[in-house]
């Protein structure tokens, strides 16, 4: 099969396709659709860019058009999971626009915005629901959702839902499914944990895998350097120039184990003159945005990330990416490189090593089966680093603006001014709305406070009527 018509497919999907370009299914997408078009449980395993998203949206669409229902309040009829802010966000539009020409409901939930919008719009009910576990069940919580009425189970990036902690998670979202589904699972890598989680997801799936499992894209020319930790900064900022000044470097990705370090990295390159912005989980969803659309519009040519964030990332026109810091995880290196090279396009990767990160690359070089190219250090690296500026404080400010904006602080309250009486010192407060703390607030030396219209007491000869006389002593009113 070599075209999308000839896998079955509803016409206006592919009349949807055709608007986007796409006639040749890609080999995830031959060997799955069929299979998921039977409603067969799948196991899939490809590299990123390989076109996992079309191989389960499209089957699935086709599916969910070919038996229309009407929608349930709260509920979705597709469950699809997604690790990452971004990556959902990226999923739904792609879902979007394969199912233009259908009246088919796609939504988005994820943390970092306000729930009360995502579960207005929950309201109705969809067809399609892509989450994050996180805000996904925040909104079950709240009784904004129900998932009875799921049909297809999607989890994408299964490994990366382990590295992140979701087992948990996704085990409470999959009590909560009809026994009844379709399940897919989808990842670049598939170690053991995986297929031991889908085990309890999953029945009597087909296991598709286009490409060697850890393999790496075949058009990434791979190369590493050797260095110290301290001189990693100035080896990008070098590398980065020369490439943009040579036309060498279109769009560069540049990734970092701590999420400090990725904006310790923009500081200096915005020192440099090199525009770049950060993205990770400190970041607001707004930041983030603003951040990856700067990214696709080429207006901010160099993205710094953290593995966890550039999950989402699919950008074309990627040429290069930077390993600032190798990962200390082997798969993730596959994810890393995965975002350059996309789309049939040639693409470069580099990693800098120090010495304390080479068990890490061996690790690499022993799972993708690849021997890195050694790329020496610039001429003249020492005089040139030597040469370059220093993060300064209005540098710091420059890179933090515009996608990394701060947010506005609220302006200080003023105390009000305190209360004098007349001797000019502070008058403590009467009045205590809460009558514990009025309780409390009573002298604690014994004595109890003078009252203003305390009135003198009488006398114990009732019977007479009268009372001791204002300032009279008791012996004065005897001898009377």
């Amino acid at each position: 099969m070599s075209y999308f018509s000839e896998l079955g497919l509803a016409e206006p999907i592919l009349r949807a396709l055709g608007t986007k370009g796409y006639s040749d299914p890609t080999p995830i997408q031959r060997k799955a659709i069929p299979a998921l078009l039977e409603g067969r449980d799948l196991l899939g395993i490809a590299q990123t860019g390989t076109g996992k998203t079309a191989a389960f949206s499209l089957p699935s669409i086709h599916r969910l058009a070919a038996d229309p229902k009407s929608r349930k309040p709260a509920s979705c009829r597709m469950l699809v999971l997604s690790p990452t802010r971004e990556l959902a966000a990226q999923i739904a539009e792609n879902m979007r626009g394969y199912a233009k020409y259908l009246s088919l409901s796609v939504q988005c939930i994820f943390g970092g915005v306000p729930a009360g919008k995502q579960a207005r719009a929950l309201t109705g009910g969809c067809d399609i629901l892509v989450a994050t576990p996180g805000r996904l069940l925040d909104l079950i919580e709240q009784r904004a959702l129900t998932l009875r009425d799921v049909e297809i189970f999607v989890l994408d990036e299964a490994d990366q839902m382990m590295d992140l902690g979701f087992i948990h998670p996704l085990k409470r979202i999959a009590a909560m499914l009809p026994r009844k589904r379709q399940s897919l699972f989808f990842s670049a890598t598939m170690p053991k944990a995986i297929v031991e989680l889908g085990r309890q997801f999953i029945h009597d799936p087909v296991r598709v895998e286009v490409t060697p499992q850890a393999s790496t894209a075949e058009r990434v020319e791979q190369y590493v350097t050797f260095l110290n930790q301290p001189e990693k900064q100035a080896l990008l900022t070098l590398r980065l120039r020369a490439g943009f000044a040579d036309g060498s470097i279109d769009r560069a990705l540049v990734f970092t184990r701590t999420k400090h370090g990725a904006d310790r990295v923009v500081r200096h390159l915005a020192t440099a003159g090199v525009r770049a912005a950060a993205i990770h989980g400190n970041k607001s969803q707004a930041q983030r945005t603003a951040a990856i659309k700067g990214f696709r519009t080429g207006d901010v040519p160099v993205l710094v990330a953290t593995d966890i964030a550039a999950r989402g990332i699919d950008i074309p026109g990627v040429s290069h990416v930077f390993n600032f810091e190798i990962p200390n995880v082997a798969e993730q290196y596959v994810h890393r490189i995965g975002r350059t090279a996309r789309a049939g396009a040639d693409g470069v990767a580099i990693s800098f090593v120090a010495p304390d990160e080479k068990p890490y690359l061996r690790d690499i070089e022993r799972l993708t089966r690849v021997k890195l190219d050694p790329m020496p250090l610039p001429e003249d690296f020492t005089k040139e680093a030597a040469r370059l500026p220093l993060p300064s404080r209005k540098a710091v400010q420059a890179a933090v603006e515009g996608s990394e904006r701060k947010p506005q602080q609220q302006p200080r309250r003023r105390k009000p001014k305190q209360q004098r009486d007349s001797d000019g010192q502070p008058r403590e407060e009467r009045t205590v709305a809460n009558p514990v703390k009025q309780f409390a607030a009573r002298p604690t030396d014994g004595r109890q406070p003078p009252r203003k219209d305390r009135r003198p007491r009488k006398s114990g000869n009732r019977g007479q009527g009268q009372g001791p006389k204002q300032g009279q002593s008791q012996q004065g009113r005897r001898q009377a």
